[in-house]
């Protein structure tokens, strides 16, 4: 027994003496100790907290070299490899975690909506409960500072930027005809249905060098990566039809979205001032197919419609007015897949194809156009550490345009081109603390048709000045080709450009957000003629310049008001530009200096309904007046638009939609058509570019067929 009892005292002594105290403190890069913080080595039982002053002491019985493992919440994870013998008094700073929630985001430019982003100006549901976008995602973006109210044309205009100057992509990968055709002085709208998308990413200037063949600004479009359940929606308006169903399977999914419009039954309630011969009608359909893989996703989403329509419309230089009749088709096909290659690579590839097609007849000419036209991209990413993301890639654009046009003295005249664009890109973001990032990039291009290369730098920073606030600039170059209106008949041309530089302050409380932005443009080698319009035989040339200066104010807030949502916009933009046939440098038509725009959104409990409303004021637009000496010497009145919309439940997945655009009847001006020649007095008669009606009214009833029975449509109103 006492044999035995010497032993044991021998063995807990040569434990006891194997032990070994590991110790020291934990900071933070200020110096300010950490409570709380796990210590512990990796692979054990082993290890300890921290205390008040950041101490922490623990024993152990390993040896050798061992990984001792420091952790807290929002700081970055701290690993030591070493001999446990000389873990003692060490002295350890964690750095803050610059992935959490509150830190520093790249915002300069950038307006963001959807669930994955951090800080949202605009949420998914926005896009169709904006009284007055009658949703369409353009419409809901419009409400946007730095953008310009253009009503009888429909598509963005940002910042000082003519309508072409923006882009937009979905899923990454270019969309060439995002528009569906329309005639003049009726707005255009975005091909796609918003329910397909779940984000939206709306870049006014200074974006990201992966982006290219955009002076102004670039819109992306984000497909829902994976629907919540099997569903049907069905939808009956007073200017069509819409179906749409979703089905689920273990790894993939399909959604199909179909729409049929035609504005017979509604012209013959509401006449506009167009003569329609055939009105407006359009069959369209959207499909996304998606399917998972061990370790990416791959989506396949296609895009159809076909549109035609047939009028006369008022014109002061001819009695029996402006005949125009068209027809277009339009398929648009998008393959991508992102997936994971290891612990820090990622990979993204997509390829678009779009076809265009076109017959259009106005007055005496005939123009039967056509566009086929490819985007492929490739793209790397890196993360490096969580301070450190690399991205590069590369991409090419092929454009084939053709267009025949006849008249009384033209037959069958052919236009065209191709033009192919080969793009690299690589960029870098910098985080150096959870306060202070950098995004730095260089995108380089080679245009074939004009045998040109050119080289764009882009950088942003980001600085927190608070908890709830945030500085950041933006810089870049950018580069686009001139249009196809332009290049169908001159390729003896070079590659457009603009700089910008924007700053931007934002403050992002709970359900409250401000922003303040402003910048400078300027551009160079726009395209200019020596016509009224770019003909075959005009003189074309890049000596165009421009500039854009201006700010922008974004104010919302939804927690003032219980159920009440508001956001309000301002923007002033001073713009001007010597280009297209423009004898001296001028604010260009599309412009207007200032830009007002109110939505609110109030929910009523008692109604189970949710009212709206949406106010736009902008000041006059620029035009000539041939009366007066001077280039675009006079100016519109402001346009007013008060527009209001009521959802009503009616049960769980039954919902009544009903909005009215210009409730009040405002009798907005776009401009001014002046008569060819002037009468006896020597006076240029004229008349107004009104809309083809002052009001739009629209009901719908919309109703949701789901597996759970309480999904429903109140989240595409």
């Amino acid at each position: 027994m006492k044999t035995i009892l010497t032993s044991l005292i021998v063995l807990i002594s040569i434990q006891l003496s194997a032990q070994k105290t590991i110790n020291g403190t934990v900071y933070s890069t200020k110096n300010i100790p950490i409570v709380g913080a796990n210590i512990y080595l990796e692979g054990t039982y082993d290890g300890s907290t921290t205390d008040a002053n950041g101490n922490f002491s623990f024993k152990t019985t390993e040896a050798g070299t061992q990984t001792l493992i420091v952790s807290y919440l929002s700081f970055e994870t701290y690993t030591m490899v070493g001999d446990v013998s000389y873990m003692k008094d060490i002295s350890i700073k964690l750095r803050e975690d610059v992935s959490t929630l509150d830190a520093v985001v790249l915002s300069a430019g950038t307006f963001s909506a959807g669930d994955n982003s951090k800080v949202n100006v605009l949420k998914p549901l926005d896009v169709v409960t904006t009284a007055s976008a009658l949703g369409d995602f353009v419409g809901a973006l419009q409400t946007l500072p730095g953008t310009t109210t253009v009503s009888e044309d429909g598509r963005l205009f940002v910042c000082g930027g003519d309508a072409n100057e923006t882009q937009i992509f979905i899923d990454g990968i270019r969309v060439f005809t995002p528009y569906t055709p329309t005639t003049n002085n009726a707005p255009t709208r975005g091909r796609y249905s918003p329910f397909l998308f779940d984000g939206i990413t709306f870049s006014t200037g200074g974006y990201s060098a992966e982006f290219g063949q955009a002076l102004s600004s670039v819109l992306l479009l984000n497909t829902i990566d994976e629907p919540d359940q099997e569903k049907t929606d069905i939808g009956i308006m007073s200017v069509g039809a819409t179906l749409g169903n979703t089905q689920k399977w273990k790894t993939s999914s399909l959604s199909v979205n179909a729409s049929y419009i035609n504005l017979a039954p509604y012209n013959a309630i509401f006449p506009n001032r167009n003569d329609w011969i055939e009105p407006f009608e359009t069959a369209s359909g959207e499909a996304v197919f998606r399917k998972k893989t061990n370790t990416g996703l791959f989506k396949l989403y296609g895009a159809f419609d076909t549109t035609n329509f047939e009028l006369t419309q008022e014109d002061i230089n001819r009695s029996e007015g402006a005949y125009f009749k068209l027809n277009n088709n339009n398929v648009y096909v998008n393959g991508s897949y992102q997936g994971i290659l290891n612990d820090t690579w990622t990979l993204f590839g997509g390829i678009s194809y779009t076809h265009a097609k076109n017959n259009i007849n106005i007055i005496e000419s005939d123009i039967k156009d056509t566009e086929n036209s490819i985007h492929a991209k490739l793209k790397f990413k890196n993360r490096v550490s969580n301070r450190f993301k690399l991205y590069f890639g590369a991409e090419y654009f092929a454009t084939d345009f053709k267009e025949n046009y006849s008249d009384s003295t033209i037959n069958d005249e052919a236009y065209g081109y191709n033009n192919n664009i080969v793009a690299a890109f690589a960029e870098a973001d910098i985080f150096i603390s959870k306060k202070l990032a950098f995004k730095s990039g260089l995108r380089g291009e080679y245009s074939e048709l004009f045998k040109d290369f050119t080289l764009a730098p882009r950088l942003s920073l980001a600085y927190k000045t608070s908890e709830k606030s945030q500085v950041s600039l933006a810089y870049g170059n950018f580069y686009q080709n001139p249009s196809s209106n332009i290049l169908k008949f001159n390729q003896d041309l070079k590659t457009q450009s603009t700089s910008h530089y924007i700053l931007n302050y934002q403050y992002n409380a709970d359900k409250r957000l401000f922003r303040a932005e402003a910048y400078y443009k300027k551009y160079d080698d726009l395209i200019k003629y020596d016509s009224e319009f770019a003909n075959f035989d005009s003189h074309y040339s890049n000596e165009g310049t421009g500039f854009a200066k201006g700010i922008d104010f974004f104010w919302r807030d939804s927690k003032s008001i219980k159920n009440f949502d508001y956001w309000v916009s301002y923007s002033l933009l001073d713009t001007k530009r010597d280009y297209k046939n423009y004898p001296v440098e001028s604010q260009p038509n599309f412009a207007n200096t200032h830009n007002i725009s109110v939505v609110g959104k109030y929910w009523i409990d008692d109604w189970r309904s949710q009212v709206g409303f949406s106010y736009a004021l902008a000041s006059g637009r620029t035009y000539t007046n041939p009366n007066e000496s001077g280039f675009l010497n006079n100016k519109t009145k402001p346009y007013n638009s008060l527009s209001i919309n009521w959802a009503y439940l009616i049960s769980p997945q039954k919902i009544l939609y009903a909005s009215v655009n210009n409730v009040l009847g405002f009798r907005n001006i776009n401009g001014y058509q002046y008569a060819d020649t002037p009468d006896l007095n020597g006076y240029f008669n004229r008349r107004a570019l009104k809309p083809a009606a002052d009001q739009f009214f629209f009901v719908g009833f919309f109703w949701t067929i789901s597996e759970d029975k309480k999904s429903n449509q109140l989240d595409n109103l």
